[in-house]
């Protein structure tokens, strides 16, 4: 049985090793100002496959997960340099459209933060600003696909016209994921999406993630080590602005290489 199941973790680890790079970061620095928040940064996130970010608050997991869809452009202090490329296109490039570039690579975030529209507009807003639907039967067609991919179609058909913000928070935070690749996306970030949900609800988005990856790349930001544990194939460990160590899930929890690694995993340090 023992045997058995390690055949099948070498088989999932060396699936995940052919997976295709999506995105490449290199030497990527971020700073607010005159503070140095992100220190020369490599990292491959490959595609159909979950990537977590762990480390102790303030080491910049968040910070360097809102490099990779320029949310960081929002911010007037911010400069982010070295390279970061979607499919080989650097992301950066003076021509690249950052709201045609976040259609791509979308967004969930910590607490539920659905418009204060109804579940239909919710999902069918991004579709909307983006032409991706002709006609109306098209955008029923993506919106109801949408809230599929989501889980959270049979809760929500027959009350499609009422607020968003009248779902329960699991449900509110499954309705940002649907609208969150009701455009399509190729990469899905999530900065710690069930830290405001309850053990059932976060059973059920974890659930969901898993499911995301057969068609996204998806990283996710968790202060969980158990969390990170559970959905991701590859992780990748911070600290004080550094990438101490990047590698396959299982490795980072049972033999990491660098001693902070450890320190952390095993609670010395966070």
């Amino acid at each position: 049985m023992e045997d058995t199941k390690m055949n099948t973790m070498r088989l999932t680890e060396r699936a995940v090793d052919n997976n295709e790079i999506k995105m490449r970061a290199r030497g990527v620095d971020v700073f607010y100002g005159d503070t140095h928040a992100i220190k020369s940064v490599d990292v491959d996130i490959e595609d159909n496959t979950v990537t977590a970010f762990i480390g102790p608050s303030g080491c910049g997991k968040s910070t360097f997960l809102r490099c990779l869809n320029r949310m960081n452009d929002t911010i007037d202090v911010a400069r982010v340099d070295g390279q970061i490329t979607l499919d080989g296109e650097d992301i950066y490039d003076k021509r690249v459209d950052p709201v045609q570039l976040r259609a791509k690579v979308g967004m969930v975030f910590q607490k539920p933060n659905p418009f204060p529209k109804s579940i239909y507009d919710n999902v069918a807003y991004g579709p909307r600003i983006h032409g991706l639907a002709q006609t109306k039967a098209e955008l029923d067609e993506i919106v109801e696909k949408s809230l599929r991919r989501a889980a959270l179609w049979d809760e929500a058909k027959d009350r499609l016209d009422q607020p968003g913000t009248g779902l329960s928070g699991g449900q509110q935070q499954r309705l940002c994921i649907a609208r969150a690749v009701a455009t399509s996306p190729e990469v899905l970030l999530m900065d710690e999406p069930c830290s405001a949900l309850d053990p059932i609800a976060t059973a059920q988005v974890e659930e969901l993630i898993d499911e995301l990856r057969a068609r996204f790349s998806v990283v996710i930001v968790t202060h969980s080590m158990q969390q990170a544990a559970r959905v991701s194939q590859k992780t990748a460990f911070f600290h004080l602005g550094e990438l101490v160590e990047f590698d396959e899930t299982t490795k980072i929890f049972t033999n990491p290489e660098d001693q902070r690694t450890e320190s952390y995993i095993t609670g010395r340090i966070g």
